[in-house]
């Protein structure tokens, strides 16, 4: 039978099968005492009471539907926000006040009696798996979870969602916010004094959820555990069952979700203090709830920093990242008055890039004065500690001042006369990409065949022209180009860098441009410094229809692994078809400098 929620309430304060006085029970449910009266009458009425207040068995049987199942603890997130902790280990294994996060949120689930437990992880996951031996719970991997977001989650245990608790392994609740009985769906919530950039609720009077904004003030915003009971769990897996092949979806969280849909899902607010309910989103919000980050965080991260700048964790504030990039995330802090910034490698970059080699590069930048933001890198692991340029600006590729100085760089970079021992395949990289592409079948495509053709005709014309390795840049694009209030230039991430043909920097600082092919061949003459000849021109040109190609493979690639680059990558196939076009035309003797065509897709981009 359904029950009213004056109802639940009071029995929920009776099933512990203690005697209560009913001004007990109405302190309790904070119901003014004669309606507690009224329905204790009636549920005796009901046969839900018997005549000493203790719940009968039918009682029991009634509270049944309102029985929390199990719980869900979404624990797949790297937590970028929360650097550089975040970067050695899961979030949810800090230590907060002595205990472990995710393991506090265990227990207090498991003393409200929800023993049914689920952890999903995914980034660093091996160093959760103890907690199914330790504390009795199933894990369950994500292994999208680096591409998608928290929806791809809950596609993991859509069969185990019921009356079910949605928590976040990062929650530290001061007290314990589980209950073995809940009554309906809701998501809890604090108060903010003041502007928020959370979700933020807007509700009716019984206290449904009525919309959600990102951002407001003064107002209630989401934060913390969420339940669903069994009704809303069947119509919100049918929802994202449907619509998980939508991008969209599966690049969102599933409050995202839940908000497109929100007229048909029932969910209800329950107000927390903030008192109860914390949620850590940097180290500086940590310290100050617990003292013992100050003096010691327990992070190698923050040895290396000490080790370096000969300072103490405590002197390391202001941690802001600042990229989370493909390869590496970086963070920016401050030491002092001066501010710095950490680079640290992501995981299974040691498989593809040459740390040494980045380091050997990297002392010649600084010596040259291309990067004299370089302080200290460990050329075993990859770490790297750069002073921090304040109000740093992209290279303009519109700005002929700032090309200009680009490429005086890139020039004093290839002519210094030296180099390392340490060479930059390319085409090694490019077959490894082909070796992934092919296991996805993202390799086959209308016209591939006839790419590759004519990639490696102008892959063998250009090493004919046998043109000397120089160290080069590797990744040389305009964000690698920074530009202070000075305006003074500094050449960046140089991962890689090595012995290479000198044309294949040319190659990406124009592939990667809104260039058309007239202001291309401009690009190469001021390089250059002078008009080149046939011979010599026409490699440079061949190194954009390959470094077009590479870049174009290098996003499919990305593609296969659900991190797509956008429109840059028919750019690229566009650039690939008309420099190899070009390229092949040249080596014929075709010098057409004069009448290079315009592509104005490119231009306007």
């Amino acid at each position: 039978m359904a029950i009213s929620e004056s109802q639940f309430k009071l029995l929920y304060q009776l099933m512990d099968g203690q005697p209560h006085t009913q001004r007990e029970l109405s302190d309790r449910t904070q119901m003014a005492l004669g309606k507690v009266n009224r329905l204790v009458q009636e549920m005796k009425e009901q046969g839900l009471l018997d005549d000493t207040n203790r719940v009968t068995p039918r009682g029991i049987d009634t509270m049944q539907p309102y029985k929390v199942h199990n719980a869900i603890i979404m624990a797949a997130g790297m937590s970028t926000r929360f650097a550089p902790l975040s970067y050695e280990k899961p979030k949810a294994l800090l230590e907060v006040k002595g205990e472990i996060l995710i393991e506090r949120e265990i227990r207090q689930l498991q003393a409200a009696g929800i023993t049914d437990i689920t952890v999903v992880v995914g980034y660093m996951k091996e160093k959760m798996y103890y907690l199914a031996d330790k504390l009795h719970v199933q894990i369950v991997v994500n292994e999208d979870y680096y591409r998608y977001n928290n929806t791809s989650t809950l596609m993991q245990v859509l069969d185990r969602l019921d009356n079910t608790y949605i928590c976040s392994s990062d929650n530290y609740f001061t007290e314990n916010v589980f209950e073995p009985y809940v009554y309906r769906s809701y998501y809890s919530a604090v108060y903010s004094v003041g502007p928020t950039d959370e979700y933020c609720l807007s509700i009716r009077q019984d206290g449904r959820i009525r919309s959600v904004s990102e951002g407001g003030t003064d107002a209630w915003y989401m934060l913390g555990h969420v339940y669903w009971d069994r009704d809303f769990s069947a119509k919100f897996r049918k929802i994202l069952m449907e619509s998980y092949d939508d991008p969209v979806t599966r690049a969102q969280l599933w409050e995202n979700l839940y908000m497109r849909h929100i007229k048909e899902l029932d969910l209800y607010i329950r107000k927390y203090p903030d008192t109860v309910i914390k949620e850590f989103d940097s180290l500086d919000e940590l310290r100050t709830f617990d003292a013992h980050y100050v003096v010691n965080t327990d992070s190698q991260i923050f040895r290396n920093i000490d080790s370096v700048l000969h300072c103490e964790d405590k002197d390391i504030s202001n941690i802001v990242p600042i990229k989370t990039g493909l390869t590496n995330v970086s963070f920016r802090f401050r030491v002092g008055e001066e501010t710095f910034v950490y680079r640290h490698p992501g995981p299974g970059t040691e498989k593809y890039i040459n740390r040494r080699s980045e380091a050997a590069s990297m002392e010649i930048a600084r010596k040259l004065g291309l990067d004299d933001t370089f302080i200290y890198i460990d050329p075993e692991k990859g770490w790297k500690i750069s002073h921090f340029v304040e109000h740093a600006r992209l290279l303009n590729y519109n700005n002929k001042a700032e090309v200009l100085q680009a490429l005086k760089m890139v020039r004093k970079l290839h002519t210094l006369g030296g180099g390392t021992e340490y060479r930059f395949d390319l085409w090694k990289q490019i077959d490894g990409f082909y070796e992934s592409l092919a296991r996805s079948g993202r390799q086959n495509f209308e016209g591939a065949d006839q790419i590759r053709e004519d990639l490696t005709r102008i892959r063998a014309l250009a090493d004919s022209d046998q043109v000397p390795a120089c160290l080069c840049h590797g990744d040389c694009y305009n964000p690698n180009f920074l530009l202070d209030d000075d305006n003074k230039m500094y050449l960046i991430d140089w991962e890689y860098s090595g012995m290479a043909d000198p044309a294949g920097d040319l190659g990406t600082f124009i592939a990667c441009s809104p260039y058309d092919m007239k202001q291309a061949d401009e690009v190469i003459t001021a390089y250059l410094g002078y008009r080149p000849e046939l011979p010599e021109f026409r490699h440079y040109v061949a190194y954009v229809a390959i470094l077009s190609y590479y870049w174009f493979v290098w996003s499919l690639y990305q593609d296969s692994v659900g991190k797509p680059v956008g429109e840059w990558q028919y750019l690229w196939y566009k650039s690939v078809k008309a420099y190899s076009a070009r390229t092949l035309r040249l080596y014929q003797g075709m010098d057409d400098r004069e009448t290079a065509p315009r592509d104005t897709d490119i231009q306007e981009t």
